[in-house]
């Protein structure tokens, strides 16, 4: 059959770059070669045992059947208390969508509101699938770029000036996948003191790292009275529940808006698996405040921040910054761009990162993905043993580059 039978939609976005750097790390490990891979978006810690106890109940209990497409009413009044207790937001059951990881809560807001041409503003870098996911919907991406010199935070100024009748949406990020940045309150004001004369426009807000924060108390974009009614908020267990396998994603917004996601996923997904939901709904009911998992786990982050941090500012033409949330560091590794090994030259970022991964055995990101192919991607979401064995094999395959 022929190829060009594929949709010219699905020709037009990419492959994740992440979970490409996955494969190729795999396909090198089942060859034999020690490959250390900070490639990964995922916590190295297990989902936490009350959480798999409560999914064995579900079991026993034969919660097995069909679910609500929203999800169960139990769990969506779970995630409103949560909202409340955690981000003092106020929504009802009926404002949730529950769904099959915050990505599918993503898509299905970007293909609820999309018209072809529709502009949505995202700061760059941003993750990797944010682009595609709105390229598949039909929009348009607007991409503001940021600096590592202002940790990459947007200026209001800038956000100000792409905003047209074009505009759809902006997607807002904090604490950041990629850069780890964590806008403070006075920032943030500052970002809705723009967006609070523009009614109309969608403010979609990913808090999914909302735990993973070095910097204080996490504060939702949403718990800001003038944009309240225009924000929708996504989140989900996978990260501070380490619960990435699990597939369970929420979000939180306008009546229309919950209301157009559940329709389109009724019709492409329906709801998510009863037994993360159930397992799900435990994990919501534990107020992270009084979790010694989180707490245990944000720690061992941040010392592996530190000691990531410490290690690669290190190395020769390298530019780091200091990262105050999620579990990434974006450092900035353009100085070695025409530089060569005598066989190797590296162009840009990408050329760095199969280099590295050839050379130093260690699986990063290319910035390129992100929006910005000034930088690489690291996960600090491993050992610290491992981040001081790949930041030894960087540099000395870095060493090689003249």
């Amino acid at each position: 059959m022929n190829k060009d039978i594929i949709s010219q939609r699905l020709k037009d976005i990419t492959e994740s770059a992440t979970l490409e750097m996955m494969r190729r790390s795999r396909e090198l490990k089942a060859r034999g070669f020690d490959i250390i891979n900070l490639s990964i978006g995922e916590p190295d810690f297990n989902t936490p045992d009350p959480v798999k106890e409560a999914a064995k109940e579900a079991i026993d209990n034969n919660i097995t059947h069909y679910p609500p497409v929203a999800g169960f009413k139990v769990l969506q009044e779970a995630i409103t208390e949560k909202l409340k207790r955690d981000n003092g937001l106020d929504f009802s059951p009926e404002q949730i969508v529950v769904s099959n990881g915050a990505k599918q809560s993503l898509a299905n807001i970007f293909l609820s509101i999309l018209n072809p041409d529709d502009e949505v503003i995202i700061t760059a870098p941003y993750w990797v699938s944010y682009a595609d996911i709105v390229k598949l919907a039909g929009g348009k991406v607007v991409a503001l770029k940021t600096d590592i010199n202002d940790d990459f935070k947007l200026n209001p100024e800038k956000l100000e000036a792409a905003i047209n009748s074009k505009t759809k949406a902006f997607l807002f990020n904090s604490p950041s996948n990629p850069t780890g940045m964590v806008y403070t309150t006075h920032e943030m004001a500052a970002l809705v003191k723009v967006l609070k004369n523009h009614p109309d426009l969608l403010i979609v807000s990913d808090e999914i790292y909302e735990h993973i924060n070095y910097s204080g108390k996490h504060v939702s974009i949403a718990s800001f009275p003038e944009v309240r009614e225009q924000t929708v908020v996504v989140n989900g267990v996978s990260k501070c529940y380490a619960m990435t396998g699990w597939r369970i994603g929420y979000m939180a917004g306008p009546r229309f808006l919950a209301k157009a996601c559940t329709k389109l996923q009724g019709q492409y997904t329906s709801g998510p698996g009863t037994i993360s939901q159930m397992a799900a709904l435990k994990a919501m009911k534990n107020p992270p405040k009084d979790s010694e998992y989180i707490h245990e786990m944000v720690s061992a982050f941040k010392n592996r921040r530190d000691l990531l941090v410490k290690k690669m500012g290190e190395i020769p033409g390298i530019k780091t910054y200091i990262p105050k949330g999620a579990f990434y560091l974006f450092p900035d590794i353009s100085s070695y761009f025409g530089k060569s090994d005598g066989k190797t030259v590296i162009k840009n970022a990408t050329d760095l990162s199969l280099y590295l991964l050839d050379k130093a055995h260690v699986a990063l990101v290319t910035g390129e993905a992100f929006g910005d192919p000034r930088c690489v991607r690291i996960s600090y979401a491993t050992s610290s043993k491992l981040l001081e064995e790949s930041v030894k094999r960087i540099k000395a395959a870095l060493k090689n580059l003249k």
